[in-house]
């Protein structure tokens, strides 16, 4: 054998062993995709706290797992058309955040990929679930729905500011179940303080809300959660500054901006959890068996600086129930 031959015989051999096994290829070929539809332009604190738990279950982006994300930057019309392409990539999961208008569009694309939705008020009303405790379809997740939450809000309020007397609440649509419900809690704990209520839906423009407020001498508002409230909340903050109105939220996301207060469940909590349900789905779990669950944590958030600028006092019983303070 000719030192030229064995030294092609060896190169060859050398080429065989560098190429990838056919196992190899195999389970390149079966890494997890998770498809990830949100309103929001690009990735939040949110969607970093997903890729956390993620990680924490042993899932990572670009090694055993990828994530094809699709943000619609706000706009509602783009989802159907995001969601339709999710699909086509042929994911193992969808995930959606920002509310509803996420999940009806991925429910709308496809009625067999499973998909795990965070923090919707009233899954069951929207159609995505048969129930809270057996979803029955090809869709599961975590809803944000507390019937008492509102009742809760304006009762802090009331301690804030014991001679309120006339309190707002901006509302999205009053056309779910869910929004309905919170509204009534809303009335029927506003009753018994006693405290005028009045609704204004998001029919109305947030300058046009605060007019109304300030015609009508409102004292205070609350605004529940709405993911199409996402692109005005600086400037809903920023009203109820330049008219010195105490606000609460939902979100502390809202009171790190300079809202005054928020009252609600624990986001970071949800879409943490959220990874849980990914992870048994990708384990063989079908969505129609996993019940979806509510909130386990809220927090209250409140900012001392706000309080200062619009020149209200938080007393020490409900600053001593914090659970972060904002100075």
């Amino acid at each position: 054998m000719s030192e030229r031959f064995l030294a092609i015989v060896l190169a060859l051999t050398a080429m065989l062993f560098a190429l990838p096994t056919s196992a190899q290829v195999q389970q390149v070929k079966k890494a997890p995709v998770i498809g990830y539809l949100t309103l929001a332009s690009s990735q939040r604190q949110n969607e970093q706290t997903f890729e956390r738990g993620l990680r924490e279950l042993g899932y990572i982006q670009g090694k055993n797992i990828s994530i094809e994300w699709r943000f619609a930057g706000g706009k509602v019309d783009r989802l159907p058309v995001l969601a339709a392409d999710l699909v086509k990539v042929k994911p193992n999961v969808i995930v959606t955040g920002s509310g509803y208008e996420c999940a009806l569009a991925v429910k709308n694309a496809t009625t067999t990929t499973p998909t795990v939705f965070i923090n919707i008020t009233d899954p069951v009303d929207l159609g995505l679930v048969k129930s809270f405790a057996h979803p029955a379809g090809n869709i599961t997740g975590l809803s944000n729905f507390l019937l008492e939450l509102p009742g809760k809000q304006i009762e802090f309020i009331k301690e804030l500011m014991p001679r309120v007397s006339r309190v707002g609440v901006i509302s999205p649509p009053l056309s779910t179940a869910g929004t309905k419900m919170q509204v009534k809690e809303l009335e029927a704990v506003a009753g018994s303080l006693p405290v005028m209520l009045q609704v204004i839906d998001r029919q109305e423009q947030a300058e046009s809300a605060f007019e109304l407020a300030k015609k009508n001498r409102i004292d205070a508002f609350i605004i529940l959660p709405s993911a199409l409230l996402v692109s005005e909340t600086q400037r809903l903050i920023d009203l109820a500054l330049q008219n010195g109105l105490a606000t609460i939220y939902t979100n502390l996301i809202w009171v790190e901006r300079g809202g005054l207060m928020s009252y609600g469940p624990d986001f970071t909590d949800l879409y943490h959890r959220a990874a849980v349900y990914v992870d048994k789905i990708l384990k063989g779990a079908n969505p129609a068996d996993l019940p979806v669950e509510r909130p386990t944590k809220f927090e209250l958030v409140i900012n001392l600086k706000t309080a200062k600028q619009i020149g209200l006092t938080i007393p020490p019983n409900v600053l001593a129930r914090a659970s972060k303070v904002i100075k």
